[in-house]
């Protein structure tokens, strides 16, 4: 799911912003753990360009499995992914 952010209606760095919602760096990306074990988590790539930041998000259910395959199992709709969406535009 993609949650577009204007880079206006923010008061501070995305990093801050994510931060704020309970997301964490991780990589080129951010997560917000679930669970103990490390998954579900929910995982965001963010893009820019010159007025808005896209959060692409999705839920990852369990730790890859692919080994040297670039498959991926994580879900990028449905409610629980769409609550989240909410919960960090609420942030705003």
């Amino acid at each position: 799911m993609k949650i577009k952010v204007y880079k206006s209606d923010l008061r501070e760095s995305l990093h801050n912003f994510m931060r704020k919602c309970g997301y964490v760096p991780f990589h080129d990306s951010y997560t917000r753990v679930l669970s103990g074990s490390g998954y579900p988590r929910f995982h965001i790539y963010a893009t820019q360009n010159d007025t808005e930041y896209v959060l692409n998000l999705h839920l990852d259910q369990k730790r890859p499995s692919y080994g040297k395959e670039t498959a991926h199992s994580g879900e990028y709709d449905g409610k629980v992914v769409e609550d989240e969406a909410d919960r960090i535009v609420d942030f705003l």
